[in-house]
């Protein structure tokens, strides 16, 4: 496919015309499938890029993180926005400082110039930011697979697990707010003999509040009912369509190990996966799936083995704890300088 002829139609029009694009973009690159190499004939194209702040966000009264356009499945990032992303190895962003020279349409001087100065994001941060990434994708497999084969107490369960994960990770995120010496909070869940006649099992929850912020608890609240969704909308289930997105699943785990050991181990991030394809494309084509809908033994050992391999990667890393913020802080000052008077 001829990306830069489909980013002259008419479609993405708004790169063109929109005052925070067109020539105050610094990136503009592929996304997923077409990103990693692992498309097919099936896979949506999606552009990611990174935009210079106006004026008026860095010294005014306005404010600008991201231009999403749902019809191209097009995100861009404001630079400010993504400086914050990266310095938190976030997966679904960094990889754009890793694409190949042929996978940027748009790369301005300073585009270029964050690219060469990917190193100074990069830290341990991305162990636990890859890893948390990678633990979703193989908790989303593991909680589809339980849905069409697990008894009922077993799949509360598997969704249980999953709650207590986002409430975890919406502890640490809200750590302020949760203990605050003005306000606090205490979410649990347990397991317990249900009332219901559809359910042997049911989870509980314990929620004690106190002068807590309303929109964060609907935050908490939001993300809990989007895992209960993920349940219960497989109820009339379409199983080629299903198993496909378990694949994808699958092969996105495999991706972000690699990705994580590539970070640890190269200080580098390649977003390409040329030299992991075969294995990729072997699971997103369904090799190891079984006839139930299952994943082989040799499918989790694989991903064993690849833990494994991370896990010494970290033991022998000379990645720094934290990023280079010193140089980020310069870097930011250069760019946002630009971005204000239109000068190096």
């Amino acid at each position: 496919m001829d990306f830069q002829e489909l980013l002259k139609s008419g479609s993405y029009d708004f790169i063109r015309t929109n005052e925070r694009l067109g020539d105050r973009i610094m990136l503009l690159g592929l996304g997923g499938s077409h990103a990693y190499g692992t498309a097919n004939e099936n896979s949506d194209v999606d552009f990611r890029g990174i935009t210079l702040n106006l004026p008026s966000d860095l010294i005014g009264l306005t404010k600008f993180e991201q231009y999403v356009d749902d019809g191209t499945d097009t995100v861009i990032y404001s630079f400010n926005k993504m400086v914050k992303l990266l310095l938190e190895c976030n997966p679904n962003t960094c990889e754009i400082l890793g694409l190949e020279d042929d996978q940027y349409l748009i790369k301005s001087p300073l585009g270029q110039e964050l690219r060469e100065n990917a190193g100074i994001f990069l830290s341990m941060r991305a162990v636990r930011s890859f890893g948390r990434y990678a633990n979703d994708q193989l908790r989303r497999l593991q909680n589809a697979i339980a849905r069409d084969s697990l008894p009922q107490p077993d799949r509360e369960w598997h969704i249980m697990n999953s709650v207590n994960c986002v409430i975890e990770e919406f502890n640490r995120k809200n750590g302020d707010a949760v203990n605050s010496s003005s306000s606090s909070g205490d979410f649990r869940i347990s397991m317990d003999r249900s009332d219901s006649p559809d359910m042997e099992q049911e989870i509980f929850m314990d929620a004690v509040c106190r002068h807590f912020p309303l929109r964060r608890f609907s935050d908490l609240t939001g993300q809990v009912r989007a895992v209960l969704r993920e349940y219960d909308k497989l109820g009339a289930r379409n199983k080629k369509k299903d198993d496909n997105h378990l694949n994808k699943h699958a092969m996105h785990l495999v991706r972000l190990l690699l990705m994580a050991r590539d970070i640890v181990e190269k200080r580098r991030i390649i977003t390409r996966r040329t030299e992991d394809l075969p294995v990729l494309l072997s699971i997103r084509r369904g090799d190891f799936m079984l006839p139930d809908g299952t994943y082989s033994k040799d499918f989790y050992a694989m991903v064993d083995e690849y833990e494994r391999k991370l896990d010494e990667a970290i033991r022998h890393t000379s990645l720094p704890e934290e990023p280079d913020m010193a140089a980020v802080g310069r870097l930011v000052e250069r760019v946002n300088l630009y971005a204000v008077t239109g000068r190096l």
